[in-house]
């Protein structure tokens, strides 16, 4: 389980690609490399990824074709960075909200407009997957648990302040970037839920 609450950013240091398979390296440092072990769960960019070699603070993993065609992982260079969380401990503070680390889809960036003290950031969605995205709720973006802000068609945005431009890959992302989306599992829950039993009565 990951809070949504981005520890940092990491630097892919090595891509080692074989068919519909890849390895990717990124060195982790400090905190986020504390007391890591093999087997231990990485989010990059919201995706939950597993250690499978650690050597310094060179930490590999490896990525199957679904994860690299469902998410922007699939889309990274050596030199590039993404958002890490290590996965939560029992009796960890959650400052976000749940997140299980697996990407339903990804966003499209369509408008960014900075101001002095903040950003606002719209994407765009397929129209089928905005019954997930609610005004004032949450949802998961590159693994930061952020509050949706307005709703409009099959798009919607998100207000940023200067600690997550600071902390995070949204400093630095721009109109057209990919961005990997995980909805509220509550609110998945129970927009799927409400969709059977209303199904279910026009059937009856």
């Amino acid at each position: 389980m990951f809070t949504g609450i981005v520890a940092g950013m990491a630097e892919v240091v090595a891509i080692e690609k074989k068919e519909n398979f890849q390895t990717h390296t990124i060195s982790l440092e400090g905190k986020l490399n504390e007391n890591l072990a093999i087997g231990a769960s990485v989010a990059h960019n919201g995706c939950c990824l597993t250690v499978t070699k650690i050597d310094g603070n060179k930490i590999s993993f490896d990525l199957m074709q679904e994860t690299l065609r469902l998410t922007n992982l699939g889309q990274l260079n050596v030199g590039d960075k993404v958002n890490v969380e290590r996965a939560a401990k029992f009796g960890d503070e959650i400052g976000g909200h749940s997140m299980s680390g697996h990407i339903s889809l990804m966003a499209t960036v369509t408008d960014v407009i900075t101001s002095q003290n903040n950003r606002t950031v719209w994407f765009e969605l397929p129209q089928d997957a905005m019954k997930y995205v609610l005004a004032k709720g949450y949802i998961g973006l590159d693994g930061c648990s952020l509050t949706i802000g307005e709703v409009v068609e099959n798009r919607f945005n998100v207000h940023l302040i200067p600690e997550t431009l600071e902390r995070t890959l949204f400093g630095t992302r721009e109109v057209g970037a990919a961005i990997n989306v995980e909805f509220d599992p509550q609110t998945q829950a129970i927009v799927d839920t409400v969709e059977r039993v209303l199904a279910a009565k026009q059937l009856a």
